[in-house]
């Protein structure tokens, strides 16, 4: 694909990936989220606060993220290794890390180096809602839910690797700086 350089993003170049192969505690590989979702929204969730002292002063507080996101639906594909994942969740009723994997988003719309494009990796756990639907086809809607930081790098979509970035952006939370370190 090729890098956008003016005008309105397409939603297809904003790609959403999840380690599919790593949950339950197999071996990492990538699928990309969207065949069959219309709309697919990643929910920052702020946590937010708003007060006004007595003597007309606000404040606001911002408390962080609780980032996640709806894949629903989610048509289960015979051939599709997150199909089969979750329903392996489904049947075992697993918990805890068993939904633990990465989720990488790739900035498709800026110019790839090397076939790699922008992205950022984070660690996330993958819930199913529900399972079965219509005639339409058998379906398994889950929910991501995002934990830690993020990590910025590259991800090829053509290997299904990522890779990290070699500086690492550094937040120091108990003074509230933020610097690059390389």
């Amino acid at each position: 694909m090729a890098a956008v350089t003016t005008g309105k993003i397409a939603r297809k170049y904003m790609a959403h990936f999840l380690d599919s192969g790593s949950l339950c505690g197999g071996t990492s590989g990538y699928e990309r989220l969207g065949k069959d979702l219309e709309e697919y929204n990643v929910e920052l969730n702020p946590d937010t606060e708003t007060s006004k002292n007595i003597i007309g002063e606000s404040t606001f507080k911002h408390n962080g993220y609780e980032v996640s996101s709806e894949a629903d639906p989610y048509y289960a594909e015979a051939d599709s290794v997150l199909s089969q994942k979750l329903q392996e969740i489904v049947d075992n009723r697993y918990t805890d890390d068993n939904l633990k994997t990465n989720a990488v988003e790739v900035h498709m719309w800026k110019e790839a180096t090397s076939g790699a494009y922008e992205a950022y990796q984070q660690e996330c756990y993958v819930t199913p809602t529900s399972y079965g639907g219509d005639t339409s086809g058998y379906q398994i809607p889950f929910t991501v839910n995002y934990v830690g930081e993020r990590t910025k790098g590259t991800y090829n979509v053509e290997t299904g690797k990522f890779t990290a970035a070699t500086s690492k952006y550094i937040k120091h939370r108990e003074i509230g700086v933020k610097q690059w370190k390389n």
